[in-house]
This record gives structure tokens, C-alpha cells and sequence, in this order.
């Protein structure tokens, strides 16, 4: 039951790295970092869109956004534009932050049911301001929040994986994190089954008091040495292969990801400052790699930079995350698709998780169960609702029709119908995504609620009127005040 004094890390990229710079930090040097990667063995490499928690990240490590944008050729991110998910001529955003703002003891898209019961067309996004930030090009850091809104303008990046990687390098090893070129042919114990060191291809040893497994689909430390089994969700979310590639940008960045819907699948767009970042996920079953690959190719924006990469995949957790003394991170703890782009957030979720019960001595028992069950639940509220998008849909492809009558998970059985039957939502402690994410996608989805709440009805017509007004001009005036996407970028942090 001695101290912790020693962390090993295998395992680089954008998850191993992240580690070594929150370790850093926190510990301030008064911890022992290593972090073991090749140069030999490549990343994944295509998380490049995050969600705004990743300025809680940036802020911990105390990094100027503009200057990491600059060196990450990154970009601004307002929300998610899902393209032919209703049907195939739909659209809709998922915007970061509030719709609208709450009256009285109402969410505020109660009032927008009970409006569009006389206006039927009444778009949801109007009283966005994210929403209409994007459709007019516009981004920025917002300061303060505009008058008479609930919240101002929430972004998020787009940015290069490997050059997020990079940073982040930098920013630990200025900070004591040692890193050791190597590849690691195998994984030692103790007599108690802990790990106990990380033997290199090159006969060194790297001993450590607890380990943190950031090597990919391989999972070499939690899987592989410490036998921790896999939960797979391909029953629910079946689609298995990815192919990516990056393409040149023939226009200015837009402030948004796409992901837009195919036969089997879907595509997704991520605009860099100096290429666009494509890929198209899709089921094997219902698509041959040749074909999918054939329909990316057929649907850039610009030419192909690279050659196509196929990336294979099983979406689901790992049955414990922190096994004795390793922690999973990144794709050795799970895979979630990149659908709402969740990928580095649970990275560093899981750091933070981590952190706040880091073990005072020993593998902390007590504290990696309540990790793991804090982290379970984080990651079945993921996949519900990554499910939602694919159960909700109206197309008639086979893959669609077939999505949209698999039976679903019960906890978002229960939630869609508490929303269609009267437009209620309610988020579960600490879960990801809040009311605002899963309304939108709801509605944009198509999944209309029969009534609104009865307070709602408070308001005679003139006021319900009257409100709606003035909470889409506060949103046309803020979205009006905010530069353009390009300008941003050209002025504060051009790669």
C-alpha cells in the first residue's frame, strides 16, 4: 500500500499525450511520468472534432485558445449539421448551447409547442443562436452573454489530430514528462497481479505503481494482460468499418461538422484551416468496403489528399475500465462511433474521473468501483443516444428500415416516450448530453411531441406571441454582432 509515485503511460497520440499533459499540470512535477510510444506503430488519428468541453481541457493547461487553434490549423465549432437523418432532404443542427430562453418554470420549447400549433412550419432553430451564428458564417469568443438571452455563444474546435498531439507533447515534457521511444513486446506482473513493468522490444524495462493504457484497439495493458473482457453493442449499433481521408478546402472553413447520411451509413465533414477531414462510417453487412469507399470518394468537396484509410471497429466498452492498477484510456477503454464527436471527450472525462479518486496508495479498490460505474453510465447514455439517430430516421434504405425497427435499449425506450407523449426532458445526473442535445435531435428527427406542459398555457396569445418575438430578434442582434467564421481565423489565429 505504498504511494503512487510512478505513472506509466502506454501508448501516445492525442489520448496518451492529453494524460501526460493533465498529469503534469496537476501534479505540478512532485509525479513520476513516463510515456512509452513507437514512431514505428501510427494512430488512429481522425478524432478531430470535439464537443465544448475540450475548453475546460485548454483551460486546465492554461493554453491561449487562438494560439492552440494557430498551431493546430484548428477552427471553430458550433454544432453538428445532420443532413438526410429525417429523411433525405432533411437538415437540422445540432447546436451547442440553449434554444430560446426558459420562462417562468418552463423550458422554453414548451412555449415553442404550444406556437407551433397554429404555425406547423415554426422552426425550432430560429431562437438558436448557434444555430443562426452558423447559417450565416459567423463565430467568435463571446465574452459576455448578450442581453436578454440565457447564454451567449458556445463554441467548440475542429482541429488536426496529430497536431493536437503534438501540443500537447510539447506542453508535458517542458513539464518532467519523460517520454521513451519504444515498442513493447511485453507486459510483466506481479506476484499479486498487478502490473508490474513494460518490457521494450530492446531489453529495457519500464517500471511504474500504476499504468494508464492508451494503446488503441490493442489494448495491450487492460485486455491483453489483465484479461478485462469487452461489452459489444453491435446489436444496437451495427455499423463496423470507417474509411477516412482528408481532401483541400475549396472554400472558407465552415463553423460546423456535417454528418450526412448514406445507404448504409454516413459521411462525415470536419473543416480544417487547411484541408477538410472526411470519412464515411457504414455496416458491413449491408456495404462492401470497395462501394463505400467508391461513395466517399464520389462526395468530397475537394481532391483527395491521401490515399483512403480503412479503419475497422466494434462499438461497445471495456466491462471495467480501472483493473487493479491500470486505467483505460481512448479506444482501449471503448469505442463509441464519431457521430456527436465524443471521442476526446471521454479521454479526458476519464482523466478528470480519475483524478477526482485518485488512490492516496495501492491500486485504490474502492476507488475503481465507483470509477467504473461512474464511467458505465457515462458511456450507455452515449450510446443511447447515438441510437436515437439511427432509430429515429425516415429513410427506406434496407440499413435504415432495418435501424429503425431493432428493438432499443429501455432507458431510451422510456425517455422518447415521456418526450412524445408531452414534450418532457430530463437529464440523469451528470450525464454527457443535456435537455438542449436531445430535443434537438428529437425534433429534427421528426419526434414531435402530442402535447406541451400546462403552464404553457399561462400565456393568452398575445404574450405567446409577443415572447417568441422577442426572443428570435435578442438572437438575429447577437448572431449580427459576431464576425465572420473567416475573419476570426484570418485575424487571431491563422495557421
Amino acid at each position: 500500500m505504498t504511494p503512487i509515485r510512478q505513472v506509466v503511460i502506454a501508448g501516445g497520440g492525442a489520448a496518451g499525450w492529453m494524460a501526460a499533459a493533465v498529469l503534469s499540470r496537476a501534479f505540478g512535477g512532485r509525479l513520476s511520468v513516463r510515456l512509452v510510444e513507437s514512431e514505428d506503430i501510427g494512430t488512429v488519428g481522425v478524432g478531430e472534432a470535439t464537443i465544448p468541453q475540450i475548453r475546460l481541457l485548454t483551460g486546465m493547461l492554461g493554453l491561449d485558445e487562438d494560439e492552440f487553434l494557430r498551431r493546430t490549423h484548428g477552427t471553430l465549432k458550433l454544432g453538428i449539421e445532420f443532413a438526410g437523418w429525417g429523411s433525405p432532404a432533411s437538415r437540422y443542427l445540432h447546436a451547442f448551447g440553449t434554444v430560446g430562453r426558459p420562462l417562468g418554470l418552463l423550458p422554453f420549447h414548451h412555449y415553442w409547442l404550444r406556437a407551433r400549433q397554429a404555425q406547423p412550419a415554426l422552426d425550432l432553430w430560429r431562437y438558436s443562436l448557434n444555430a443562426r451564428a452558423a447559417a450565416l458564417g459567423r463565430a467568435g469568443r463571446q465574452e459576455q452573454v448578450p442581453r436578454g438571452l440565457a447564454q451567449g455563444l458556445v463554441h467548440a474546435f475542429h482541429f488536426d489530430a496529430s497536431l493536437v498531439a503534438g501540443v500537447l507533447s510539447e506542453y508535458a515534457q517542458q513539464r518532467g514528462v519523460t517520454r521513451v521511444e519504444g515498442q513493447i513486446r511485453e507486459v510483466c506482473l506481479s506476484e499479486s497481479g498487478d502490473l508490474a513493468s513494460l518490457e521494450l522490444a530492446d531489453g529495457r524495462s519500464i517500471a511504474g505503481d500504476f499504468f494508464l493504457d492508451c494503446t488503441g484497439f490493442r489494448a495491450l495493458l487492460i485486455g491483453q494482460a489483465l484479461g478485462v473482457g469487452y461489452e459489444d453493442w453491435t446489436q444496437w449499433l451495427p455499423c463496423d468499418r470507417a474509411i477516412a481521408v482528408p481532401c483541400s478546402s475549396p472554400a472558407s472553413p465552415l463553423p460546423y461538422t456535417r454528418a450526412m447520411a448514406r445507404p448504409a451509413g454516413w459521411q462525415w465533414r470536419i473543416p480544417l484551416q487547411h484541408r477538410l477531414g472526411n470519412g464515411h462510417v457504414f455496416c458491413s453487412q449491408f456495404m462492401g468496403e470497395d462501394e463505400a469507399t467508391a461513395l466517399l470518394l464520389a462526395n468530397l468537396d475537394g481532391e483527395p489528399l491521401a490515399a483512403p484509410r480503412v479503419l475497422g471497429f466494434t462499438t461497445g466498452r471495456r466491462r471495467e475500465f480501472w483493473k487493479r492498477n491500470c486505467l483505460a484510456l481512448g479506444l482501449a477503454s471503448g469505442f463509441m462511433e464519431p457521430l456527436e464527436s465524443t471521442s476526446i471527450h471521454l479521454v479526458q472525462s476519464g482523466l478528470s474521473r480519475w483524478l477526482a479518486l485518485f488512490p492516496g496508495a495501492g491500486a485504490g479498490l474502492p476507488e475503481a468501483a465507483e470509477y467504473n460505474r461512474q464511467t458505465a453510465i457515462e458511456f450507455e447514455r452515449i450510446r443511447d443516444f447515438l441510437i436515437l439517430h439511427y432509430h429515429a430516421n425516415g429513410r427506406t434504405e434496407p440499413f435504415w428500415q432495418a435501424m429503425a425497427s431493432l428493438a432499443i435499449p429501455e432507458s431510451l425506450r422510456d425517455r422518447l416516450a415521456l418526450f412524445r407523449a408531452s414534450g418532457r426532458l430530463f437529464r440523469e445526473g451528470e450525464e454527457l448530453f443535456t435537455e438542449m442535445g436531445w430535443l434537438q435531435v428529437m425534433v429534427g428527427q421528426g419526434v414531435i411531441p402530442a402535447a406541451w406542459h400546462p403552464l404553457a398555457d399561462q400565456l393568452d396569445a398575445g404574450q405567446l406571441a409577443e415572447f417568441m418575438t422577442n426572443v428570435e430578434t435578442l438572437v438575429e442582434r447577437a448572431a449580427a454582432d459576431l464576425p465572420s467564421h473567416e475573419s476570426y481565423l484570418r485575424e487571431r489565429c491563422a495557421a
